[in-house]
């Protein structure tokens, strides 16, 4: 091995020098620890910085002070050749050949074959970094690579849990504010449901579906003659506001529909162009199974109401529709006025009510097609709707665009309560749970809560529910199990509601007395207050 020349001088050991300074340490003092804390404060910082607050009109000294010093800048001169600094470099450079121009080279001829090759065919000129084509840059946020990348699909918050509150206030919430309040109610606003492909439609007609509680039907179309066009029928669910559960869109406007009790896949729907047909949930496309021709006999004006009966002899599912042309179709022909509303005894199969455009209300049955059993002088304008009582086989009630709302005992031909609403009246309803609870809405957007039990007067709730310039409310609809309404405007929007404990009081056991239940009790409630209105010849008979 060859070693350089002072290798001599690096082999050599070299004695240590001590100072003369240095102290004298036992050998304890020199085993132990010192710990020692390094502070990044600065001492030359100034620890007594005040400065001037506007606010408060004074100084405020200043708590804390940088810290840090700097000892060296050093700006660099390298540009990345990629970066955008780099790129306006290039570009100044290129201007600046255009205008100057680029140095001129004269071949050199020898034999005549050989030639300079110019400054912009060489890899390294300036000329051929500018006229290089940019590679392009793949978008970080929708390109992935699969060797080197892997694509993460964005996480999205489900509705449930988004909407948790509203779920809760749905199942478990109860006014409390109520136990204030001795007869007044409030309504406390649950979901909204929307299509966007149905804004410019209005809802015609809701309808909940008897086996599934949270399922409801909503007709969309147009009561202006004048803008009709094409219609909609949509099933929304209260799982799932945000979106259609069932869309079938219709070549004219719906006007009505009704979902069979026992089978809740068949719907009954009519149409604004006197054609009534029959949608199953069960079969796939848009299509209805069952639609009325003018072969088959269809109305020629709007049809107006359709309820599903009891099925015949041979098992053959039926319905009944009542529309403007005058006629009310079924398995017969009744000649009526123009008709407007319908709907069938819940307890005497062969009875109906049909309400008309001149405001009259037609008690009918399917046993004598070619009268009428009675006529009731009902209302001033057309009569909006008819519905007779869940529980009281006498009872119905009726609502018009007169502002008034009529409550009937078909046995006699006057009215047994009256209620001016101070506006038109665009559906009624009574409540499933009770025999004396109904509600009505106007076109000025309020819904009206009754409860005859509690007040024969006014309603124990009158609450604005849109707005009332713009807005007109025009159908309403109980749940069958729940104590929840649907409210349907005439620009496509359906909204839900949770009755207050008002709204649905029950009646208090006396000490030692079992609360009697059933639908006799609701018979007899009703029954107590008709009494009262009865002349006593009546009452006796």
């Amino acid at each position: 091995v060859e070693t350089g020349t002072g290798w001599e001088e690096w082999s050599q050991g070299k004695a240590l020098v001590r100072p003369p300074d240095q102290m004298e340490l036992t050998e304890a003092e020199l085993k132990e620890d010192i710990t020692r804390i390094l502070t990044a404060n600065n001492p030359h910082a100034p620890q007594n910085i005040v400065r001037y607050s506007v606010k408060e009109r004074s100084y405020k000294p200043i708590n804390v002070v940088d810290q840090m010093a700097v000892h060296c800048v050093l700006e660099g001169s390298l540009v990345h050749q990629d970066s955008e600094e780099a790129r306006k470099l290039r570009f100044d450079l290129h201007y600046k050949y255009l205008f100057v121009g680029f140095p001129q080279v004269n071949p050199i001829v020898d034999g005549g074959d050989v030639e300079e090759a110019a400054d912009e065919d060489r890899p390294d000129s300036a000329v051929s970094r500018i006229n290089k084509k940019e590679p392009k840059v793949t978008n970080q946020f929708n390109f992935s690579n699969r060797a080197s990348q892997t694509l993460n699909n964005p996480m999205r918050v489900g509705r449930r849990g988004k909407a948790s509150i509203l779920c809760n206030d749905f199942k478990y919430f109860e006014d409390a504010s109520d136990e204030f309040r001795e007869q007044e109610g409030t309504l406390l606003p649950l979901w909204k449901f929307q299509y966007d492909k149905a804004k410019t439609l209005s809802v015609t007609a809701l309808c909940w579906n008897n086996k599934y509680q949270d399922l409801f039907a909503v007709g969309l179309g147009s009561y202006n003659f004048s803008r009709q066009g094409c219609g909609m029928l949509l099933f929304y669910s209260l799982k799932n506001p945000a979106f259609p559960e069932y869309i079938y869109p219709t070549s004219s406007g719906v006007m009505c529909l009704d979902i069979h009790a026992q089978h809740s896949h068949l719907v009954a729907v009519g149409f604004y162009d006197g054609c009534v047909a029959v949608y199953s949930l069960k079969e796939e496309g848009q299509e209805p199974v069952y639609k009325s021709t003018a072969k088959t006999g269809k109305h020629t004006d709007p049809v107006w109401q359709v309820r599903w009966q009891s099925d015949d002899m041979d098992n053959n599912h039926n319905f009944y529709s009542v529309s403007s042309d005058g006629r009310v179709v079924s398995w017969t022909l009744v000649k009526v006025t123009s008709g407007t509303s319908f709907d069938s005894h819940k307890q005497i199969d062969y009875m109906f009510l049909v309400g008309t455009e001149e405001g009259k209300i037609h008690k009918c049955s399917k046993t004598y097609s070619s009268q009428f059993l009675e006529t009731y002088d009902a209302h001033s304008m057309a009569v909006d709707t008819v519905k007779w009582n869940y529980f009281h086989p006498k009872v119905f009630v009726s609502c018009s665009s007169d502002w008034t709302v009529k409550i009937w005992d078909h046995t006699i031909n006057t009215p047994m309560f009256v209620f001016d609403l101070q506006a038109a009246v665009g559906d009624v309803a009574w409540s499933p749970y009770s025999s004396t609870v109904f509600a009505a809405v106007t076109t000025d957007g309020t819904v009206h809560v009754f409860d005859l039990s509690v007040n024969k007067y006014e309603a124990i709730c009158q609450q604005l529910v849109v707005d009332k310039k713009k807005t007109k409310l025009t159908h309403v609809e109980f749940n069958p199990i729940h104590p929840v309404i649907i409210v349907g405007d005439d620009r496509g929007y359906v909204t839900s509601f949770k009755l207050s404990p008002n709204l649905r009081k029950k009646p208090k056991a006396k000490k030692g007395h079992e609360l009697p239940k059933g639908p006799e009790v609701e018979v007899a409630k009703m029954e107590k207050l008709l009494s009262l209105l009865r002349e006593p010849d009546q009452n006796s008979s």
